[in-house]
């Protein structure tokens, strides 16, 4: 048993440092152009792969993990919706039950870890709290956007940059902590801190803001 759980650990670090690399091309690339949508594609299948693999990791004896493995449900909810809104992109494409199922499974998740962390019940409280809110709220923005996908002209590339970015900033904390061995509270919240502080920018940037706020001063 332990021989096959090293190899999945193998497998899922191989797929995750894809992951990773492929993530961080992608991020730094100019957006919609080539390099970033192939780095994109590869993103997704190392994160899925990745995240997959780390849920039976999780539960293993020996390897059992707890907030690891909501880590990787939390990554793939984010990679799912993130590259499942890219459809609406065409005119056509509407919102399905699946999309509606994902973010239904993961706002129930969101509530369970609150209040995991409210009754400690597998420690790290303050963590299960913190993931809990900002899951929940990125449920709120899914409800939001399947409700009127249409909204805006740039509502699906706003959700698009938030879940992918988010699903890359996951991957960030969990290979510091993870394979780096780093600890401390700071190591998990303070790359979460810095990705949403840049999702917050683009996502102001793709709707315009910065435009129309220099056009106010001027």
């Amino acid at each position: 048993m332990e021989t096959a759980i090293r190899t999945a650990i193998y497998i899922h670090a191989f797929f995750g440092g894809i992951g990773l690399l492929s993530g961080t091309l992608s991020l730094v690339t100019k957006k919609g152009g080539k390099v970033h949508k192939q780095s994109g594609k590869w993103f997704v299948i190392g994160m899925l792969v990745s995240s997959g693999l780390s849920l039976p990791i999780a539960c293993m004896p020996g390897h059992h993990n707890p907030f690891l493995f909501l880590i990787g449900v939390f990554t793939i909810y984010m990679v799912l919706v993130g590259k499942r809104v890219l459809r609406f992109k065409r005119k056509t494409a509407q919102v399905s039950k699946l999309d509606w199922g994902i973010t239904i499974a993961m706002t129930l998740l969101s509530v369970l870890m609150i209040l995991s962390g409210i009754l400690n019940s597998f420690g790290n409280n303050v963590l299960f709290i913190f993931f809990g809110i900002i899951s929940l709220m990125l449920c709120f923005q899914d409800f939001r956007f399947w409700r009127k996908p249409r909204r805006s002209k740039t509502g699906w590339l706003a959700q698009h940059i938030g879940k992918i970015t988010g699903a890359y900033i996951a991957s960030v904390t969990a290979f510091l902590v993870g394979g780096m061995k780093m600890q401390g509270l700071m190591v998990w919240i303070l790359p979460s801190i810095i990705g949403n502080t840049f999702i917050i920018y683009y996502i102001i940037k793709v709707r315009g803001g910065f435009k129309k706020r220099k056009k106010v001063t001027s």
